[in-house]
């Protein structure tokens, strides 16, 4: 079952309260003021926008939403919903949402599946790096992820610094619409502790079917507040 007009309406009116620009010394900095969980996250713009979601949707969706196992999607209405961000200047449009076999389960019992997405211009590091040994001294420790990237001799990702919002749209993906924009991610690949990774669903938006954006709020005309 979709999410009604009313709710999608509270969404849309409800998200206005996001900033435009998203710093991400300040970003981080915000979380872990709160002791939000995820501020230590290399990704910080995608865990800041679950953040602010998380606020300004409560009341409206329960959060988080239903957990299939060990999979948890980051909330419910009507049908499950994630929330994602992705950079407008880039050539990789695909966005890595959840755990295949729970959004099979999710589509089984609602019909649909939807995500929250919000698009805008990245900035990213300099050469000195100077944004992740800002992150790195502030969590004091380093991380699983980058004690096992070293030890495999990998290079380090380039950090995103600053996320400037153009838009969130809704979009709402039943099997047919899913099946015309995703592919499969982790296939093959095994954690750290040799097990087998679940396989999650990537999204290229610019696969989506029209009929599948159901509303769009933009930043473009907004303040950059």
């Amino acid at each position: 079952m979709k999410e009604t007009d009313e709710t999608i309406h509270a969404l849309q009116t409800a998200c206005r309260r996001m900033p435009a620009v998203w710093d991400g010394r300040a970003s981080i900095l915000e979380m872990k003021n709160v002791d939000y969980p995820h501020w230590k996250q290399m990704e910080w713009m995608g865990f800041y926008f679950q953040y602010l979601c998380e606020k300004v949707f409560q009341g409206i969706w329960s959060m988080p939403g239903k957990r299939y196992g060990r999979t948890e999607f980051d909330a419910f209405g009507q049908m499950s919903w994630d929330f994602k961000a992705h950079a407008a200047n880039t050539q990789r449009h695909t966005v890595i949402t959840n755990d295949t076999e729970a959004i099979t389960s999710t589509l089984d019992d609602y019909g649909y599946y939807g995500l929250v997405l919000a698009v805008g211009m990245v900035e990213y590091n300099d050469e000195e790096a100077t944004f992740k040994f800002w992150h790195d001294r502030l969590k004091g420790e380093m991380s699983v992820y980058e004690e096992n990237r070293i030890m495999r001799g990998a290079p380090s990702r380039t950090r995103k610094t600053e996320f400037a919002l153009e838009e969130i749209h809704f979009i709402c993906l039943d099997e047919d619409m899913l099946s015309e924009c995703s592919g499969s991610f982790q296939e093959g690949l095994r954690n750290a502790d040799g097990s087998p990774r679940r396989p999650k669903v990537t999204i290229n938006i610019r696969r989506i079917p029209d009929a599948a954006l159901i509303a769009t709020e933009s930043w473009k005309n907004h303040d950059q507040s």
